[in-house]
């Protein structure tokens, strides 16, 4: 059997949506590119492109449902097909095997070969925004990310259906640059990242806090590609409810005050620091020992203001990245470029958390990212895991030896 090397071979599982009509033109780019590509159909993705066409675009035999090799001894091709691959690559990816694929299941063709397979996974998936939104496939889809596993779109745009919603599969130049970031060690890697993610909650009682909605998603999606792209990871993650991304040590905390004692113990050694977190600016002087009771009249609670941590590290980590999050009620852009330099910060990304589409709690997210020297950028509407590569693009583009964004080209 051939054993996987450090070369460039992907497997593109396609799966039997619209978008595998795609898949030609991907198989195409990617061997522009440089990578050499064997692809796996599955039996309801032939009703869309067919084998032939595939095998001619990618110049290598395309596996189906066959389960051993003819004239090689009985080999399975599954199992071979898993062990000279470099990257395994689905795309488009239905609800049906987003879930196959999160349980381990294994009745067609690439599922057994997902199972078997041991390198990096992207998955591009496509279908209609009302499957997109489903509760269970989010879940599946959580399931997976928790695993190391790289979810590519989908986007906003015109669905099979003829309306428009989120569930398009991301475009071709787009898995195509996801392919390469996972090839490319780039500069994040041996780096170490801290990031911050999630609210504080600020004890009034033993049970009652001052806080906000902030889910931690952002900063946990930043937290997962940093990882992905080889950087040492720290964490800091408030209260939420979210699994710890592959490859990330993790540090839970619940006040802004233990946020701010954790950053600084860690952000000396930190190449880059992100404060993704949304910090209460304030919180009561002192908390009651014992619950409050109603019949006791509204109680008077003296406010405190909290730390501002991001303005606070340039004296703890004067050789990190620093960059900040802003999260306003309105678009203010005067507001961010005010704090960008009040705070201290190289970069700072602010986002509308008024909006219900976007921001807190969300899985999609649309910020526009400050710079001292440059005019800001805006970044449209997408999901927050693939906002962090692009965010983390940006980040790096401005760490030493490496030439700075142009913002104008994108």
């Amino acid at each position: 059997m051939e054993a996987r090397t450090s070369g460039r071979r992907i497997l593109l599982g396609v799966t039997g949506g619209i978008a595998a009509y795609k898949s030609p033109e991907l198989v195409r780019r990617l061997r522009d590119a440089g990578f050499e590509v064997q692809c796996i159909l599955t039996p309801t993705a032939a009703a869309f492109v067919s084998a032939l066409t595939l095998e001619v675009v990618s110049g290598s035999p395309v596996l189906g449902e066959e389960y051993l090799q003819p004239g090689v001894g009985g080999a399975e091709l599954h199992i071979q097909a898993a062990a000279r691959a470099d990257l395994l690559l689905v795309a488009p990816a239905t609800a049906h095997t987003l879930a196959a694929l999160a349980l381990g299941l294994a009745d067609n063709m690439l599922l057994t070969t997902a199972l078997a397979f041991t390198g990096p996974v992207l998955v591009a998936p496509a279908m209609h925004a009302a499957m997109w939104n489903q509760p269970a496939v989010a879940a599946r889809v959580a399931e997976l990310c928790a695993r190391g596993v790289e979810i590519v779109g989908p986007v906003e745009g015109a669905l099979a259906s003829g309306e428009l919603g989120i569930g398009r599969m991301a475009e071709v130049p787009e898995l195509v640059a996801a392919v390469q970031r996972r090839f490319a060690a780039g500069l994040l890697a041996g780096r170490h990242l801290l990031v911050a993610a999630g609210p504080t909650h600020e004890p009034i009682d033993p049970v009652r806090f001052l806080g906000n909605r902030s889910s931690g998603k952002m900063g946990f999606a930043l937290a997962a590609e940093a990882a992905r792209r080889g950087a040492r990871v720290s964490l800091i993650a408030g209260p939420v409810a979210l699994p710890t991304p592959a490859g990330v040590e993790r540090f839970d905390v619940e006040t802004a005050l233990e946020m701010e004692a954790r950053v600084h113990a860690l952000a000396p050694s930190a190449d880059v620091i992100v404060l993704a977190a949304a910090v209460a600016d304030f919180r009561p002087l002192a908390a009651a020992p014992a619950k409050i009771k109603r019949s006791a009249g509204v109680p008077q609670i003296e406010l405190v203001a909290n730390p501002d941590i991001l303005a606070g590290l340039a004296a703890v980590a004067p050789r990190a990245l620093r960059v900040g999050f802003a999260a306003e009620t309105g678009d203010d852009d005067a507001e961010a470029a005010r704090k960008l330099l009040a705070k201290g910060a190289h970069l700072l990304v602010a986002n509308d958390v008024s909006r219900s589409d976007i921001g807190f709690g969300s899985d999609q997210n649309e910020v526009t990212v400050h710079w001292r020297d440059r005019e800001p950028l805006r970044l449209s509407r997408r999901p927050k895991s693939q906002l962090a590569g692009d965010l983390l693009d940006l980040i790096t583009r401005e760490l030493p030896g490496s030439d700075p964004v142009d913002a104008t080209a994108r």
